[in-house]
């Protein structure tokens, strides 16, 4: 086609109102293709894999449960446990809960509690022990204690303390820098506070030659209980 053609055509095309113009076609807008590198690639893949590998692990993790021994019933303290009195569960157990596995339970049955165990309650290891808890020569003594009485820091089993001997309502103290008669006792278990009164009774062992002695201390309200400092400090 020769230019003086050409030019013709497009001073018609020109001369028409817009609306009957000929779309004049588009070319595509070019795009140029970026290089990827292969570093970045690389590192794409390997942050995929470790968060696949992490909720992987989290995953098992929640999945993996433990059979471990729990208490079914109320056990008191110097009480031998039974098959009846303890129960199984699966739960996800942390390492450092230090609870009896279900596989260990015939270890625990015929032992007695170290402390009192409660319904629902999973078993550790230290709270059962082979040996009764007042052992041979030795005697059991009740101690009641009134609020004023009671101290503030728990009474626990195994807790030392000392059995002091004060004087009677009415008589005179002793002389001057003479300690008061004390023996030595160890908590074998501490009752709840007694509604009403808020007397608390206290189960002390002490050795058999001491027991009645303390008896009647206990008997004419001249015994006070003081806890001895633990591990020596």
């Amino acid at each position: 086609m020769s230019k003086t053609k050409e030019r013709t055509e497009t001073s018609a095309l020109n001369g028409l109102p817009p609306q009957e113009r000929a779309a004049a076609p588009v070319k595509p807008p070019r795009v140029s293709a970026r290089r990827r590198r292969p570093g970045v690639i690389a590192l794409s893949l390997a942050l995929i894999a470790a968060g696949g590998a992490g909720v992987a692990v989290l995953l098992l993790q929640v999945g993996h449960r433990t059979q471990v021994v729990t208490v079914v019933r109320d056990v008191q303290v110097g009480q031998v446990l039974t098959e009846q009195d303890l129960g199984q569960a699966s739960i996800s157990l942390d390492p450092a809960v230090k609870t009896v596995k279900a596989d260990d339970l015939g270890s625990v049955v015929g032992k007695r509690a170290a402390v009192e165990l409660k319904p629902g309650s999973l078993l550790t290891a230290s709270q059962v022990t082979k040996d009764s808890l007042v052992k041979a020569g030795e005697q059991l003594v009740p101690i009641g204690l009134k609020p004023e009485q009671v101290p503030a820091t728990e009474l626990v089993p195994g807790q030392k303390v000392q059995l002091v001997h004060v004087p009677a309502q009415g008589e005179t103290a002793k002389a001057s820098g003479t300690p008061p008669e004390s023996i030595a006792g160890r908590v074998v278990k501490a009752s709840e506070a007694a509604p009403g009164t808020g007397i608390v009774v206290v189960d002390v062992a002490t050795s058999a030659n001491d027991g009645p002695t303390v008896a009647s201390w206990v008997s004419s309200s001249t015994l006070r209980l003081v806890l001895d400092a633990q591990d020596g400090s």
